[in-house]
């Protein structure tokens, strides 16, 4: 089954172990009335050709968002490399030349996330852009090699034609998304932070209150 052309596929990672918000589905905990990954679905979904959720243990309780599921094919909860992975390895399978991966724990990401990637990436042979924010206030005097963006690896813009080097540098060890990303001279795709970062999300109990303060706003 072919997609169209012009629009990559959309994978939404919700594949980690949630520790700090004492472990289970950060995707499935409400806000406003809906489940994170509601509002995730309800963003990346008009963005995309088609999407599909990566999730490990057992996928009935997501039955009910209707999407292909997609385990990680890395045993051991590798990171985001190995739901990005599982996305790459769907998509080669709908004869998809990229996907855009966004995170179930990041419910007000912009609307324009897709474009955005993929005009960052014209050009490049293959695909594969990260979305980076700028650093501001208390953030821009810390340290991080000089940087002044904030890199967030799991939104990204993936080529389908690297899938195997990702698989081979998974098995290898790797574990860190910017680590691959700087090796095949990935790009990066800068969006405002204001009047708060976008990708702001959900780590603890403390931020979801934040959440739905911003849900306010967003």
């Amino acid at each position: 089954m072919g997609v169209e052309a012009s629009r990559p596929l959309g994978v939404i990672l919700a594949g980690g172990l949630a520790t700090r918000m004492g472990g289970g589905d950060k995707g499935l905990l409400q806000l406003g009335g809906q489940s994170l990954l509601a509002h995730v679905i309800d963003r990346l979904a008009p963005q995309v050709a088609g999407l599909a959720l990566n999730a490990n243990g057992d996928p009935a309780r997501f039955a009910d968002l209707d999407l292909p599921i997609l385990p990680d094919s890395i045993a051991g909860y590798a990171g985001p490399l190995a739901g990005v992975l599982a996305g790459l390895d769907w998509a080669a399978g709908q004869g998809a030349d990229c996907i855009v991966t966004a995170a179930a724990d990041t419910p007000f990401f912009p609307r324009d996330l897709v474009d955005r990637l993929m005009r960052a990436a014209q050009g490049q042979a293959h695909p594969l852009v990260l979305a980076t924010t700028p650093r501001t206030g208390d953030e821009a005097l810390k340290s991080g090699g000089g940087r002044r963006v904030n890199r967030h690896p799991t939104f990204g813009l993936w080529p389908v034609a690297l899938r195997d080097d990702l698989r081979a540098a998974l098995t290898d060890g790797l574990r860190k998304v910017v680590l691959w990303t700087d090796r095949h001279d990935g790009r990066e795709a800068l969006f405002p932070a204001d009047p708060f970062d976008p990708f702001f999300n959900v780590n603890t109990p403390e931020d979801l209150i934040r959440a739905q303060h911003l849900l306010e706003r967003a």
